[in-house]
């Protein structure tokens, strides 16, 4: 019986947290804006510079697909936007945290979202694949 109570309450405390997890059921997808045509010329910021936006490529993920938009204004990342992400919570409370941290680094060596490592790892690579297409542009 001195066995019987510690049993069940480890049981109880291993079982609760299986009752309560949400698995993941698929991701959202965020239609990207249409490219604008050749005729229109490019936004400009005040100091002159064209804003310049360029897609990351599509990155996998075990949670789904993530890629980003990055606008350049000059050599400086202006803004930073999802095109696709996991529907997810965690994804849902990194996306501001890892738009912010580029920002203010202006490069995708950004610091991982915790509780949102395979989202962090994806946002970073299609990050990447934008600053390099950028440069090549």
């Amino acid at each position: 019986m001195k066995r019987a109570l510690p049993v069940l309450a480890l049981t109880a405390a291993a079982v609760i947290p299986l009752w309560r997890y949400e698995p993941s059921l698929g991701s959202t997808t965020t239609e990207a804006a249409p490219a604008p045509t050749p005729s229109s010329p490019p936004a400009s910021s005040s100091d002159g510079t064209a804003a310049r936006p360029v897609q990351g490529s599509t990155v996998n993920t075990e949670k789904g697909p993530v890629q980003v938009e990055v606008t350049f204004e000059g050599d400086r990342i202006s803004s930073v936007r999802m095109l696709q992400q996991p529907n997810h919570p965690q994804t849902t409370a990194a996306v501001p945290k890892l738009i912010k941290e580029t920002l203010s680094a202006q490069s995708a060596d950004v610091d991982t979202v915790s509780g949102a490592t395979v989202t962090s790892d994806g946002y970073k690579e299609s990050l990447q694949a934008a600053i390099d297409a950028k440069g090549g542009a």
